[in-house]
């Protein structure tokens, strides 16, 4: 049977020269650390940054970098990319439900108890457009096949349900209609309000990037109404549909949450920026960044 303690003597072998510091500790940056008894352990801190994350994010780097300067045709470098991407979305997606199922556990209850109504809220959103020409965007067909459209409305993306932890009151939009959430929302419940902050309201999508209508990293997805509204409003928005929505996202990490014209327009720079400079780095850092903005709430209401 293996045993997580090792001799003093195979910790010496292992860590060549290094010496105990503060009364028996291993340097932190060491696969194995020794207690005040002497007993040494590993550290599982450590292994995993070294040989399990570390060398998995230099790894797909270098694919990706290495795709980018071959010389092939763009639509293969898409595939590529899209088969990049799409691994570690399923990936960061096992990873993410594992990593949040005490809250899975929790929270349902605490909704509960917090105001009457479902646990999980459902709303439509609009997703990755697939259509690569104006013809199909349009609807104009010269077979006459209109009717026959698998997308019978023109919301210039594909329309999926996105999951969430509901934050607001039952019927929230009931008398309002559909409208951003302001500052002091009076539609927001205090649980919804701490759960918005820390973005823990958004957990549950872990499951649309498992479905494959979202991705770990991208613009945000948004309502159709909206859709087709800012669509007219703001120059460039459609293009951010060129791309699966995110459950984080430049945009959201940079801007937070919509509130004005003006906040859509930023938005929708940070989103075609996003787009055209893409690399697997890119995803890291801004995972990385949605990290301190979950700590801070920053831009949250």
């Amino acid at each position: 049977m293996f045993s997580n303690s090792i001799s003093a003597r195979t910790l010496k072998a292992i860590n060549g020269n290094s010496r105990p510091l503060n009364g028996g500790q291993a340097d932190c940056n060491s696969a194995v650390q020794s207690d005040s008894t002497g007993v040494a352990k590993y550290n599982p801190t450590y292994i995993f940054s070294e040989y399990i994350w570390g060398p998995m994010i230099l790894s797909l780097t270098i694919l990706s970098n290495l795709a980018s300067s071959i010389k092939i045709s763009s639509s293969l470098k898409i595939f590529s990319r899209d088969c990049v991407k799409r691994s570690i979305d399923i990936l960061g997606a096992i990873v993410g439900l594992l990593l949040t199922a005490p809250i899975f556990l929790i929270l349902p209850i605490l909704i509960k108890l917090d105001s009457p109504g479902q646990v999980f809220y459902k709303q439509v959103r609009v997703g990755h457009n697939r259509r690569r020409n104006q013809r199909r965007e349009t609807g104009v067909s010269n077979l006459g096949r209109n009717s026959r459209d698998r997308r019978r409305s023109n919301v210039h993306g594909r329309p999926f349900e996105v999951i969430k932890f509901r934050t607001m009151v039952a019927d929230a939009e009931k008398k309002c209609g559909a409208v951003w959430a302001t500052q002091n929302d009076p539609r927001i419940t205090p649980l919804g309000n701490i759960m918005r902050k820390t973005r823990m309201d958004e957990i549950p999508q872990f499951i649309n990037i498992l479905m494959g209508n979202m991705s770990l990293v991208g613009p945000r997805p948004e309502r159709p109404v909206f859709v087709e509204e800012l669509s007219e409003k703001v120059d460039n928005y459609k293009k951010r549909l060129d791309v699966k929505p995110g459950l984080t996202g430049l945009a959201q990490v940079e801007n937070g949450y919509d509130s004005s014209i003006a906040s859509v327009v930023r938005k929708v720079q940070y989103d075609i920026q996003y787009i055209q400079k893409w690399s697997v780095w890119q995803d890291v850092k801004i995972m990385m960044k949605t990290v301190l903005v979950v700590v801070t709430g920053k831009g949250a209401f």
